[in-house]
């Protein structure tokens, strides 16, 4: 029996242990990787990382890359409109199924089973249902290597922006924080493991501080990778 072809939504760490996991599957044949960029900023929506990253990590992995460009301010109208358009042209290329790696949060679940309940595109959660810190444990025991790019300055210190991840990581972390950051606390890029054929060289930045755009405050600290 031949395998389903599947696409993976793929962002940070989380993502590339679904990857993973599916590339060592049975049942699936990744297709390639999807992600957004932000248009004009030229980078990848919410963790902030440049686009000539990404491009770099979906050919160290060997994967095509399915880039979605996501406007500035985009509105949740519109956001959903290029998403429905996005998910239309993997259904076109033959392809039914598009990978998470969400872990726990019901409200993220349901809100992408809704999207795709009428497209004939099945989303796979991978981790689904797997301990937070077990998942973190796998991910760094397995030898993979990644950066925080983002931290949300309500939840973490802006030190963490630009740590990268090890087995004492969770040890540093505030009690009240997830280990992978599933509630927003953190976003990551990872630039070298066993799925990749090279790291991923770059030097870290300036941090820079954003507001939160619904009260104005100082909320998100991103540390710049540069090529």
């Amino acid at each position: 029996m031949s395998k389903k072809k599947i696409v993976v939504s793929f962002s940070g760490k989380d993502s590339t242990l679904a990857l993973h996991d599916l590339l060592q599957s049975d049942e699936y044949e990744v297709d390639s990787l999807f992600v957004t960029v932000t248009s004009g900023y030229n980078r990848m929506s919410i963790h902030g990382v440049r686009e000539e990253l990404v491009v770099e990590q979906a050919e160290s992995i060997g994967l095509p890359l399915r880039k979605v460009h996501i406007p500035q301010d985009c509105s949740n109208e519109q956001y959903n409109e290029i998403m429905t358009e996005a998910i239309k042209k993997i259904k076109a290329d033959g392809i039914n199924h598009i990978a998470y790696g969400d872990l726990f949060l019901e409200d993220i679940r349901k809100y992408r089973e809704e999207m795709l309940k009428d497209t004939g595109v099945v989303p796979v959660f991978p981790l689904w249902g797997e301990s937070t810190s077990e998942v973190l444990e796998r991910f760094v025991s397995q030898g993979y290597k990644t950066i925080i790019t983002c931290v949300d300055l309500n939840k973490l210190h802006e030190a963490f922006s630009g740590m990268v991840i090890d087995h004492d990581f969770v040890e540093k972390l505030p009690r009240d924080v997830d280990p992978c950051g599933e509630f927003g606390e953190y976003h990551s890029f990872v630039f070298d493991g066993p799925i990749f054929n090279k790291k991923i060289d770059f030097a870290t930045g300036e941090k820079k501080v954003t507001p939160d755009v619904m009260t104005g405050k100082d909320r998100f600290c991103y540390t710049d990778l540069i090529k």
